[in-house]
């Protein structure tokens, strides 16, 4: 278990020299991919989930619209893939061991998602606690947030009072016992 967690954080790792000579959309590409998560390219209907089979192309064609992390070891070591992002409309986040409060916070301070994430989906993550989900308010054009399966959450009323305040226009729906 040990070895494994080790290998996660070197697949997270961030190579910032990559990112420099393939672009941001390129570099997250490889590193969810390498993660065990999917991506799906604006313009296209199917969800690359095949490191060798990255699309290959003029620098900066394929600009990421959606990530579906399901079961993916994405860590919060790797989030500054994320920041040059800018087309980025949809996130699933389930069963992700490695995702925490840190997390969420990292991805709600990130400017290019503040602007463009619409949709959220955060399903049985057992590190996010209400902190982490609170600090989803700085997404500001965030249209919707899916939560379900969250047993970190404690204070779901408040938790949700907080973000309905914050984002008025947000339809949040809730799986949390």
């Amino acid at each position: 278990r040990h070895f494994w967690g080790w290998l996660n954080a070197v697949f997270n790792k961030v190579d910032y020299e990559r990112i420099q000579a393939v672009g941001p959309d390129r570099a997250a590409s490889e590193w969810l991919l390498r993660c065990g998560a999917l991506v799906r390219y604006r313009g296209y209907q199917k969800w690359q989930q095949d490191y060798n089979g990255l699309p290959t192309g003029p620098l900066g064609k394929y600009k990421i619209e959606a990530i579906n992390a399901t079961e993916s070891c994405i860590m919060y070591r790797g989030f500054d893939y994320l920041d040059g992002l800018e087309h980025v409309t949809e996130i699933k986040l389930q069963k992700c061991i490695y995702i925490q409060d840190e997390c969420l916070q990292r991805l709600s301070k990130t400017k290019n998602l503040q602007k463009s994430l619409l949709q959220l989906k955060i399903i049985s993550c057992g590190n996010v606690t209400d902190k982490g989900i609170i600090a989803l308010h700085k997404l500001t054009n965030l249209e919707y947030l899916y939560l379900s399966d969250l047993p970190g959450i404690r204070e779901k009323e408040t938790t949700v009072h907080v973000l309905q305040r914050a984002l008025p226009n947000l339809e949040l729906e809730l799986d949390l016992e």
